[in-house]
């Protein structure tokens, strides 16, 4: 499996990203809503906690569906949280790596994130520490990529140069194997793919930086990316072109997963 970015990088790129997030975030609106459906219809979280929270906006979701609820939100990204915590939904916001969460052991009922668990290298980290972190029977619901998401763009630079120019993912298969052998009860796990269309590469380009999700990983070329190498990527990306523009690919995995009760 290809090694994820640097987390400090992932940070900072997020950080810097705070301002324009919302502007552009329709997709991951979109997969948070669908994640919030998945959740179990009986689910009362005394505690929830919003994992990668980014600017909150899922934060302030759950603090609607759950106002009986107490809320905690993380993520990595300082900049991120400073716009959280403008707006709450949550009582807590923390600083805070989902492989070693700043939290007690057993204190809460429900773990929600969405989108953000992609830039973790230690998936069994991830659910190790959503294992001590939730309480009996409570949840951990996750979104989050799969390798083929951003293909076409993957495709279309493969036809200009052998750099690393898109981040990688994870297989579902991955997923599968590690959900399988972290001790939960797998309530769901799927891969739905998203597609989004977009009139020109420039505004895709655009859209990528404006969330923070530009090219993060190693292997990655230096520098600027010259003027004709950007004109030969808009060219074999343009013979992608479908009717309603140029199709983005996101592949999203959605999991629900519940901690076993104690007898």
């Amino acid at each position: 499996m290809s090694a994820r970015p640097d987390k400090r990088q992932v940070a900072a790129s997020f950080s810097r990203a705070a301002d324009t997030y919302d502007s552009v975030a329709q997709l991951q609106r979109d997969v948070g809503r669908q994640l919030l459906w998945h959740l179990p219809v009986n689910l009362q979280p005394q505690r929830w906690l919003d994992l990668g929270c980014g600017t909150g906006f899922f934060s302030r979701a759950l603090a609607d569906w759950y106002p009986q609820g107490e809320g905690i939100a993380v993520d990595i990204a300082e900049g991120m949280l400073q716009h959280a915590r403008l707006l709450g939904g949550a009582q807590a916001f923390a600083a805070g790596d989902a492989e070693r969460l700043p939290l007690r052991d057993g204190c809460c009922d429900l773990i929600f994130s969405s989108l953000a668990l992609q830039w973790c290298a230690d998936f069994a980290a991830v659910l190790s520490e959503a294992q001590r972190v939730l309480r009996s029977g409570g949840v951990l619901a996750f979104s989050s990529l799969c390798v083929g998401t951003l293909q076409e763009l993957r495709d279309s630079w493969q036809a200009v140069d052998g750099f690393v120019h898109v981040n990688r993912f994870r297989r579902a298969e991955d997923y599968q194997a590690l959900c399988a052998a972290s001790g939960f009860r797998l309530e769901r796990l799927q891969v739905r793919p998203h597609r989004l269309h977009y009139p020109e590469l420039r505004s895709l380009t655009h859209s990528l930086k404006a969330l923070g999700a530009h090219n993060l990983n190693e292997g990655r070329p230096a520098g600027l990316t010259g003027r004709a190498r950007l004109r030969a990527l808009a060219d074999a990306y343009e013979r992608q072109r479908q009717p309603e523009g140029l199709p983005c690919t996101y592949q999203v995995i959605y999991g629900v997963l519940q901690k076993e009760s104690r007898s």
